[in-house]
């Protein structure tokens, strides 16, 4: 029996994988360590309350002390560190805590995994590490794609990869890194593009579409991803980075249109607004070494995979419905908690 820990196990990715793995592997153990901020929700695990091979445990990755007792306690055999502050709109805001999380954190988890010889080490990255590749040209991010992140959430978790090949080259640990596309599917917080329009759509309120819309992802479905980690896992080489991606280009407009369309909407729901800064135009996945060297391809379309989604958000209401109210309690909380301006002499 393995047991493995994962991080950030109670985001949206993070519990998806949960769920997965204790399925695919029925004789091992998963420890989810999770801080429960606003994307970390322990409902997206309830259903594996009374799992005997599961449990959750409330912890910031990087309190070093913590982190330290529960690899000593548990001798883990697998880390998998999903967890990440990841929202881009909340890395321009406030930088500093993508930093302590996703730089911070992940080098915490590599101190202990070398302290306490962790057979593996997988990081979860992102696709936004390489930067943008603009609208003008075919060309995609290759594992070899210089590194070059244009805002605050995409920095952090580029400095996190580099702290992970850091430690394969100066320690020879046993690590492996992946960098995926856009996710969608069950469980993904409700202020992401696909749940939040989704949501909007529904309500019969306004689509609020950054700039001119064009802006271009790869979108995957979670289970996808979460299939291609375990078998990076299996076969993936350390030291090595692969990239995870759906191979299905789309612009947010044409995302938007398409939800429209799925929910009998009308286009003039769509609402331009300013853009964001930052906002990357292209972002496109090479993931041949993926098939090449893992056997690993996408089994889900997305037509399969938008009709799933939308389908669970439409059984499971009142998960979502409990985090939009938190999340706008919150900010009215934030916007409460201000100082008043003081009046001038």
């Amino acid at each position: 029996m393995k047991k493995v820990l994962v991080t950030g196990g109670a985001g949206f990715i993070g519990s998806n994988f949960t769920h997965y793995y204790l399925e695919k592997h029925p004789d091992d153990m998963v420890i989810v360590l999770d801080r429960l901020t606003y994307a970390g929700n322990p409902d997206n695990l309830k259903a594996l309350e009374n799992n005997p091979r599961f449990w959750l445990m409330l912890g910031d990755i990087a309190d070093v002390p913590m982190v330290n007792k529960l690899f000593e306690r548990e001798k883990f055999d697998t880390v998998i560190n999903f967890a990440a502050e990841t929202h881009v709109d909340r890395s321009i805001e406030n930088p500093d805590i993508f930093t302590m999380t996703n730089i911070v954190g992940t080098q915490t988890l590599l101190d202990a995994c070398k302290k306490h010889k962790v057979a593996r080490y997988h990081q979860v990255s992102t696709d936004e590490v390489y930067g943008d590749l603009g609208l003008d040209n075919d060309n995609k991010f290759t594992e070899s794609t210089p590194i070059q992140p244009n805002c605050p959430y995409a920095a952090s978790k580029a400095a996190a990869d580099l702290l992970v090949r850091s430690y394969y080259e100066t320690f020879k640990m046993p690590v492996t890194i992946s960098r995926c596309s856009n996710n969608y599917g069950p469980y993904q917080f409700p202020e992401k593009l696909i749940p939040y329009f989704f949501r909007l759509a529904s309500e019969d309120q306004k689509l609020p579409v950054y700039g001119d819309g064009k802006n271009v992802r790869d979108w995957l479905y979670v289970l996808d991803h979460c299939r291609a980690i375990d078998m990076i896992l299996e076969k993936g080489k350390p030291g090595e980075v692969y990239n995870i991606g759906g191979n299905f280009e789309k612009s947010n407009l044409e995302i938007t249109q398409r939800i429209l369309k799925f929910l009998g909407k009308d286009e003039n729901m769509i609402m331009y607004v300013d853009d964001r800064a930052a906002h990357d135009r292209r972002y496109a996945i090479d993931a041949s070494k993926m098939k090449k060297e893992i056997g690993w391809e996408p089994s889900v379309t997305f037509e399969e995979g938008i009709a799933k989604t939308f389908e669970w958000y439409e059984n499971n209401k009142e998960w979502w419905q409990k985090l939009v109210k938190k999340a706008e309690d919150r900010k009215h909380k934030e916007t409460s908690d201000k100082p008043l301006p003081t009046s001038r002499p």
